[in-house]
């Protein structure tokens, strides 16, 4: 598998490797979409087609929670 560079431009950070390894980019890659979905489910307001309010409930603390689990898995692994 080919190692992931991202390089900073200018200063004194040129040629920066800002992963370890592959694994810490596909990390924080995946923390980042999980993030994104939990969003994406938020802005999308599934709770207006339900009608209990417990269901409710559940939508939003999933979406809520998936945001919260992608941030910290990326935040996990990065700083690792």
């Amino acid at each position: 598998m080919g190692s992931v560079r991202l390089t900073v431009v200018g200063g004194d950070a040129t040629g920066m490797n800002v992963f370890a390894d592959d694994l810490d980019a596909f990390g924080v890659l995946v923390g980042a979409f999980l993030a994104l979905v939990g969003l994406g489910t938020l802005v999308g307001m599934p709770w207006q087609y339900s009608d209990g309010g417990l269901v409710t409930v559940f939508q939003i603390l999933g979406g809520v929670s998936a945001v919260v689990i992608g941030v910290g898995l990326a935040w996990l692994v990065h700083t690792q």
